[in-house]
């Protein structure tokens, strides 16, 4: 009895071996409605590739094409940005440019054409640019050889210590005194930009009704009205701060 068990056991054990076997050879199921998805066989024994419903070809709407590439996107953003990042002037020195054309154009007796031919309107008187007026003198001052100063010693002592700092200015090898505290001493045309500079700068900065509003006003006033009237036929300029003292007539 006891071996009729194990032969039975035995062929249990060849059984389950044999299903493992036949369970390895069976394809997984689906498969062969995958596999008759993807091929169908036709009468004369060729097989058709699938068609554009079985689900593996490309998106619809692709019609087949390529998907664009992205390089002509990335290749326009680069260009774009190319042109945005271009170099361009800055705001002040574009403003500087337009403020030495019109100075020098001032000062050769001309203006600077910004608008329509003057033939096309008439012509209005227009307000002189303090900035343009300002910069008219420091190009007349340049083509000073040298300018006659009298003043006070006091007043002369304020405008040296005003102008003494710019990299332009230029002491005097001397100063003269004359009688009742005034002095004479020359200034070249380098010296005479210079001291333009701090008188134009002080007179902007100081307080109104003050004294270095007062000098500086005066003072750059003064110096304005002989650089003006000078004709370049060689005569003397002399600027004095001194309303007492008479105005000597030009050489």
């Amino acid at each position: 009895m006891i071996s009729d068990l194990n032969e039975t056991r035995g062929e249990l054990r060849q059984l389950l071996d044999l299903a493992n076997v036949l369970r390895s050879l069976t394809p997984p199921e689906g498969a062969g409605a995958a596999a008759g998805e993807s091929t169908r066989v036709l009468a004369g024994g060729s097989v058709q590739p699938p068609g554009p419903g079985a689900g593996h070809g490309p998106p619809a709407g692709a019609d087949g094409h390529p998907s664009a590439s992205t390089d002509t996107d990335s290749q326009g953003g680069t260009m774009e940005n190319t042109t945005g990042h271009q170099q361009l002037p800055e705001p002040g020195e574009d403003q500087d440019l337009v403020l030495k054309s019109a100075i020098e154009a001032a000062y050769q007796g001309s203006s600077p054409v910004t608008g329509p031919p003057p033939a096309a309107k008439p012509q209005v008187p227009e307000t002189k640019d303090p900035k343009v007026a300002h910069g008219v003198l420091l190009l007349t001052a340049a083509g000073v050889a040298s300018a006659e100063l009298t003043a006070h010693r006091d007043t002369w002592e304020w405008l040296a210590a005003l102008a003494v700092d710019h990299s332009h200015f230029r002491t005097p090898p001397s100063v003269e005194d004359i009688k009742e505290g005034r002095i004479q001493t020359v200034l070249s045309g380098r010296s005479l930009i210079a001291l333009l500079i701090e008188l134009w700068n002080t007179r902007a900065s100081a307080a109104p009704l003050q004294g270095d509003w007062a000098l500086a006003t005066t003072t750059y006033n003064r110096i304005a009205a002989e650089l003006t009237d000078v004709t370049g036929q060689g005569e003397t300029i002399r600027i004095v701060l001194d309303d007492g003292l008479p105005h000597e007539a030009g050489d």
